[in-house]
């Protein structure tokens, strides 16, 4: 089990989409907490991370289907004929 999960990590990690996922998540999250009026920790005068964990699961909900399609797809892909 353990050998399935780090040969799945080390092959999201080699792709570009790793990059881009944690990109997004990362500026949406920084865009949310920091910048958008309505859930700016600037504004409140005090720090609090309830904005990020109140936000972070929307984003989660459009990133994973991401990250998890490549995946669906390659176990679903019929195996190359081999000849000879």
């Amino acid at each position: 089990m353990l050998t399935i999960l780090q040969k799945e990590f080390n092959s999201f990690l080699n792709s570009p989409v790793a990059y881009v996922v944690l990109g997004v998540f990362l500026i949406a999250t920084g865009l949310f907490v920091w910048v958008f009026p309505d859930s700016s920790v600037l504004d409140y005068g005090f720090a609090d991370l309830q904005t990020l964990f109140t936000l972070a699961p929307w984003i989660f909900l459009f990133l994973i289907p991401a990250i998890t399609m490549r995946t669906f797809a390659e176990e679903k892909r019929p195996a190359p004929l081999s000849c000879c």
